[in-house]
């Protein structure tokens, strides 16, 4: 089995940059992405802290500017995705549903996954109807959408949503967590409206188009007939395939040089596009100087 110099788990801006970097060096890694390149921005309503782009750029117009750019340098990215991930004998063992490979250095920047609701039931015949991410549904128009959460995300979503539709976020509190600057253009946006302390009890179905939210309120119960639900109550780190026993080495592997975490696999709330390319980059240049000493 042919042994990779660099394998990169993810293809979010973190691992698209450190594999841009690595390029650059010379040394040709291999990425595996289970769903598409660019992470997290196919969500992104805008994205205006990035360098370069006057005014912000749509998160999915900045992943096809990376398309084109990894295209260009030739990356190479195995659509698939990798379901367990081992060490031994001085090799990683990355695991896919095809096929097996190994690897002298692994980069992890496999980004996060949404939370699910696990205090609501959502029946079967639901849920086709509750989603986690907000792109799915970027091509609809003339739908009521409720998203429940009062962070940047549920912000972000209902501002990329709301031009199109009529969007409802349902906050289970009294207090919003987003930015200013969310808070204010969702204010501004007529087919946005926000309702705090509104928790969800029960969904069901009402039609082959619409659910039935029954929430409770601070002023007594109620109902929404909506098209879709969305989810926007937090992500945790993307690691289904790291076993304990990876678990329990990772920690030397990292002193030896030879594993990284990149992007907002590590970055907790702190997931911003400029910092995982950042983070991507000084891998990259950390990798080429460990293989350098290696040589």
């Amino acid at each position: 089995m042919k042994i990779e110099d660099v394998i990169i788990i993810g293809a979010g801006p973190g691992g698209l940059a450190t594999a841009l970097q690595l390029k650059r060096y010379g040394i040709d890694p291999l990425i595996f992405e289970h769903n598409q390149v660019g992470g997290l921005l196919h969500n992104a309503n805008l994205v205006e802290n990035y360098p370069g782009f006057p005014g912000g750029i749509p998160g999915p117009n900045l992943v096809r500017l990376f398309d084109e750019q990894i295209q260009d340098h030739s990356i190479r990215i195995h659509a698939t995705s990798v379901k367990q991930l081992n060490h031994s004998d001085n090799n990683f063992k990355v695991s896919t549903p095809k096929q097996d490979y190994q690897a002298r250095i692994m980069v992890i920047a496999s980004g996060t996954k949404p939370r699910h609701f696990t205090d609501l039931y959502i029946p079967e015949d639901v849920q086709e109807k509750v989603y986690y991410e907000v792109y799915p549904l970027l091509d609809h128009k003339g739908q009521q959408i409720a998203i429940v959460g009062a962070g940047d995300a549920a912000f972000d979503y209902a501002l990329n949503l709301g031009g199109k539709n009529e969007i409802m976020i349902l906050n289970r509190s009294d207090q919003i967590s987003c930015l200013p600057l969310l808070w204010e253009r969702a204010q501004k946006n007529q087919k946005i409206k926000y309702l705090q302390n509104t928790r969800i009890a029960k969904v069901s179905k009402s039609s082959p188009d619409k659910i039935v939210l029954e929430c409770t309120t601070s002023s007594g119960p109620t109902s929404f007939k909506v098209n879709y639900l969305i989810g926007a109550i937090g992500r945790d780190p993307q690691l289904d395939f790291v076993t304990g026993q990876f678990e329990k080495k990772a920690i030397q592997l990292e002193g030896l040089g030879v594993l990284y975490y990149v992007g907002d696999v590590v970055h907790g709330l702190y997931r911003q596009t400029a910092i995982s390319v950042g983070n991507g980059i000084l891998t990259a240049m950390k990798i080429y100087k460990h293989l350098e000493e290696k040589v």
